[in-house]
C-alpha cells in the first residue's frame, strides 16, 4: 500500500529504493505503520477473526528528491489528500531560490483549477480533501511568509490571489485575509515614506569615521559597568536576530552569486553583519587611541574587555562575545606584548577559555555542542581551569536558580551563513536531467529550522535599550587596518615587539592566537557571481591585514597554538580576479550547530519536521555523504591553493571522486593519470586506487584533499627515498 498516513507511525522506517516518473525523482522508503485504530480494530474483529492479531503493517512512503516546479507543488498534498506539512514547511522556506513568489503562485493556482475541474471519473475520494489542503498551503504561506507578497505598489501577487479567490473559492476565508495583509502592507508604506530620512540617518549609523579627538570617551568605558555594556550588546545583538528573515541566509540569496549584489540584499543579515563589525572595530579603538597610556594602564582597558566578554557569555550571547574576542585579536591588538603582560594571570586563563569556544578543533566542536547544550537552556554552564574563577561561577549559578533567571541566546550567525554557504556550493540546482534538486533544500532546511528555533530563544531577553550608551559608542572613532597599525607601532615600535613576539607569543607574556587579523574586514557579506576558492596568501612583516576571506571550515581564532601559522592563512572568496572588489566575511566562520531535523535521502526522511530533538551531525558530515574540499596541484609542485567543494557519497570509489574533481576544475585527463591524497595534520594520505573514499579517508580531522599527477607523485617518492638513502650514509 502506497500511503503518507498521518496515523499513529512508528519511526522504524527504511529506504527501500529510486523510483522515477515524468518531472520527477522519489526517494521510497518502507514505514511500519498501525493497522488499523482501536476503533476499527473492534470492528475487524467481529468481521473476521482470522486477522485481528494483526496490528502492524507495512507502507510504502514516497518523498519527493528532485522533480519540476509543478511535481513539487504537487507533492505539497500527499496520496490521502491532506497537506504535508514537512513538505510544505521545506518548500516555503527554500523555494525562492528556484522560482519567484509569482511562479509559485501561479502553478498552485493551476492546481487547485485542474483538480476542481476534473470529472467524475477523474476524481478520487480524496479530491474535496485536496482542494482543502490547498487552500490550508495559501493561508500558511500568508501567514509564515507575508513578506513574499510584500512587493508594491501594484501588490500584483495579492490581486491574483484575491480574484482566485472570488472565482474559484468563495466563502473560504482567502478574500478577506487577503485584503487584511492588503491594508497592513499600506500602512506599513505610509509610515516607512514618513520615517524614510530618519532611517536613512540609522542606516549610517556607526559606518563612518566620527569627528572625535578627544581619548576621553575611550577612557569612558572603564566608568561604564562591564555588566551595562554587555546587556545594551545583548539588547541590540537580540533585536537583529530576531528579525533576521531565516529565507535570507539561503547561499543563493544573501551571498546573491546570480548578480552583482547591492547594500539592499538581504537587509536583516547585512544589519547583523554591520553591528558584529561595529563592536569588533571599536573593541580596537578602545585600545589604540589613548597612547599617553602606559601598558599597564592600557591593560585594564584590555581586561575591560575581557570581562565584558564573560558578561556575554554569562547573557550567551555568542554573536558580540565572537566579536570582542575578534577585536582583541586582530593584529593591532595582537601585537601590542607590553599590554597582554600586564595582564593578570586570572584575566589571561579566561581570555584563553573564551577563545577555546571558537576553535575549529572537530569541526568547531567546542562551540557546536555548548551552543546546543545551551540554545534552550535557562542559563549557561560555565566552567574554569582557574580556581577563583570556579569558585565565582558556582557562586553566581547558586544567585541564578535562587533567582530563578532565565537567559535568552542570541548564536553568532557567521557559521549558519558558512554552512548554508557550503551547501549551496556543494550541492547543484539542479540534476542532470533539468530538474530541481529539492534534496539540497532539505539539507538547507536543516540549517533554517536551527535559526527558527534559536530566535525563539533570543526573545527571552528582558532588556530595555539605552540612548545615551549608544550615542557614547557610536561616537567613538574607529580606525583602518592601515590606522589601527600604524597607532599600534607608535604605542610599540616594531623594533622592540616584532622579535621577541615570534618567540613568546604561546606564553603568558603574549595572547594564544594561531594567527592575525584584519582590523576592518572582520565580518562582511560578500557578493560576486563565482565559486569560492581559497588562494593561499602570503605576508610581509610589514602588511599588517590579515586576508580579507577563508574558507570554512577554517583555522579559528580562538586556537591556543605554539606559534603563528602563516601557512595556513587563507582567502575565502568568490573567484580571485575579484578580490579586491569584493567585501569581506569573518576570519572564522564555520560550521555551525548540528541540525536539529534531518531530510536526507535516508529513512529520517519520512520523519515529521516538527521534531526539535538536536542531532550531533553537520551538514557536512551525514550517515550518507561527507562535503570535501579538494585543491589540485600543478605540474610545478605547487598547488593551485583553491579549494572547491565536492559532495562524496558512500558510494563513491577512488576514480569517482578524481573524475569529480576533474570536472569541478575543468581539468582533461583520465583518473588514472592522478592520485587523490587527504591533507593530515602530519601528513598526506594517500587513498588506493580501488578503494571507497567516504570509507577509506581520515574523518576526525578537516577533509581537505589534493588532486596531484601520478607522475609528480611518484617522482616525490622517489626523492624522498634517495634523500632517507643519502641520510643513512652520511650517517655511517
Amino acid at each position: 500500500m502506497e500511503t503518507t498516513s498521518t496515523e499513529q507511525q512508528d519511526d522504524a522506517s527504511r529506504f527501500w529504493r529510486e523510483e522515477k516518473e515524468t518531472g520527477a525523482v522519489y526517494n521510497a522508503f518502507l514505514k511500519k505503520v498501525t493497522y488499523l485504530s482501536q476503533t476499527r480494530l473492534e470492528d475487524e474483529n467481529e468481521k473476521n477473526s482470522e486477522f485481528s492479531h494483526l496490528m502492524w503493517e507495512t507502507h510504502k512512503v514516497r518523498v519527493i528528491k528532485a522533480g519540476t516546479l509543478e511535481k513539487l507543488v504537487e507533492s505539497l498534498t500527499n496520496t490521502r489528500g491532506e497537506m504535508d506539512s514537512s513538505h510544505v514547511n521545506i518548500f516555503l522556506a527554500t523555494y525562492r531560490t528556484f522560482a519567484t513568489p509569482q511562479q509559485v503562485l501561479e502553478t498552485l493556482i493551476e492546481r487547485y483549477v485542474q483538480l476542481r475541474s476534473q470529472t467524475k471519473e477523474e476524481k478520487t475520494e480524496f479530491h474535496e480533501q485536496q482542494l482543502r489542503s490547498l487552500k490550508s498551503v495559501i493561508f500558511v504561506w500568508l501567514d509564515s511568509y507575508p513578506e513574499d507578497f510584500h512587493v508594491g505598489p501594484e501588490y500584483t501577487c495579492l490581486h491574483r490571489l484575491e480574484q482566485f479567490a472570488h472565482d474559484y473559492a468563495p466563502g473560504s476565508g482567502i478574500g478577506r485575509k487577503v485584503k487584511e495583509v492588503l491594508a497592513g502592507f499600506r500602512q506599513q508604506d505610509v509610515e516607512l515614506a514618513a520615517k524614510q530620512l530618519e532611517y536613512s540617518f540609522s542606516l549610517s549609523e556607526g559606518n563612518g569615521h566620527p569627528v572625535d579627538t578627544d581619548s576621553s570617551k575611550s577612557l569612558a568605558l572603564l566608568e561604564i559597568s562591564c555588566r551595562k555594556i554587555a546587556e545594551q550588546l545583548t539588547c541590540r545583538d537580540a533585536g537583529l536576530f530576531l528579525r533576521v528573515i531565516p529565507h535570507h541566509c539561503l547561499g543563493a540569496v544573501w551571498s546573491r552569486r546570480d548578480k552583482q549584489g547591492t547594500a539592499t540584499d538581504a537587509p536583516s543579515i547585512q544589519a547583523t553583519i554591520q553591528q558584529f563589525n561595529n563592536v569588533s572595530l571599536r573593541v580596537i579603538a578602545t585600545l589604540l587611541k589613548t597612547r599617553e597610556l602606559k601598558s599597564s594602564q592600557r591593560a585594564k582597558v584590555l581586561q575591560k574587555w575581557i570581562t565584558i566578554a564573560q558578561d556575554l557569555r554569562e547573557l550567551k550571547n555568542f554573536s558580540s562575545l565572537k566579536a570582542i574576542i575578534t577585536g582583541l585579536q586582530s593584529h593591532a591588538v595582537y601585537r601590542l606584548r607590553k599590554t597582554w603582560s600586564a595582564l593578570s594571570k586570572d584575566s589571561m586563563v579566561l581570555f584563553e577559555e573564551l577563545s577555546e569556544i571558537f576553535s575549529v578543533e572537530n569541526n568547531q566542536l567546542n562551540s557546536r555542542e555548548l551552543l546546543m547544550k545551551e540554545a534552550t537552556a535557562k542559563f549557561p554552564d560555565l566552567d574554569s581551569q582557574s580556581k577563583s574563577l570556579k569558585r565565582k561561577n558556582l557562586q553566581k549559578r547558586r544567585s541564578w536558580i535562587d533567582n530563578g533567571i532565565v537567559q535568552g541566546t542570541v548564536p553568532y550567525l557567521g557559521t549558519f551563513l558558512t554552512d548554508l554557504t557550503m551547501i549551496d556550493s556543494a550541492c547543484p540546482d539542479t540534476t542532470e536531467e533539468g530538474l530541481i534538486n529539492f534534496e539540497k533544500r532539505r539539507k538547507e532546511f536543516e540549517v533554517i529550522a536551527q535559526i527558527k528555533l534559536l530566535q525563539v530563544a533570543a526573545s527571552i531577553y528582558n532588556i530595555s535599550e539605552d540612548e545615551r550608551f549608544w550615542r557614547w559608542f557610536n561616537s567613538i572613532r574607529t580606525y583602518s587596518d592601515t590606522e589601527s597599525h600604524e597607532l599600534s607601532c607608535s604605542l610599540e615600535p616594531p623594533s622592540e615587539s616584532s622579535a621577541k613576539i615570534k618567540k613568546k607569543s604561546a606564553s603568558l607574556n603574549g595572547p594564544p592566537f594561531r594567527r592575525r587579523v584584519s582590523a576592518a574586514k572582520l565580518y562582511a557579506c560578500f557578493a560576486c557571481k563565482s565559486r569560492f576558492s581559497e588562494p593561499n596568501i602570503s605576508r610581509s612583516p610589514k602588511s599588517p591585514a590579515a586576508p580579507p576571506y577563508e574558507p570554512p571550515p577554517a583555522e579559528c581564532l580562538g586556537n591556543k597554538p605554539s606559534k603563528i601559522d602563516n601557512s595556513k592563512l587563507g582567502l575565502f572568496s568568490c573567484g580571485s580576479e575579484d578580490r579586491n572588489s569584493i567585501a569581506s566575511i569573518p576570519d572564522t566562520i564555520a560550521a555551525s550547530i548540528g541540525p536539529l531535523l534531518s531530510h536526507s535521502s535516508s529513512t529520517s526522511s519520512v520523519i515529521s519536521s516538527d521534531s526539535d530533538t538536536p542531532s550531533t551531525h553537520t551538514p557536512f558530515k551525514s550517515s550518507d555523504s561527507y562535503v570535501i574540499k579538494v585543491s589540485m596541484e600543478t605540474g610545478q609542485n605547487d598547488t593551485t591553493h583553491v579549494y572547491k567543494s565536492i559532495m562524496l557519497m558512500n558510494s563513491d570509489h577512488t576514480q569517482v571522486v578524481i573524475e569529480k574533481i576533474l570536472e569541478k576544475y575543468g581539468v582533461d585527463g583520465r583518473p588514472d593519470q592522478f592520485c587523490l591524497l587527504q591533507l593530515l595534520p602530519d601528513g598526506e594520505l594517500l587513498i588506493p586506487e580501488r578503494a571507497n573514499v567516504f570509507y577509506a579517508l581520515n574523518n576526525s580531522v578537516d577533509l581537505k584533499f589534493i588532486l596531484r599527477s601520478r607522475r609528480d607523485y611518484d617522482q616525490g617518492k622517489d626523492k624522498r627515498k634517495t634523500g632517507r638513502r643519502s641520510g643513512k650514509k652520511s650517517s655511517v
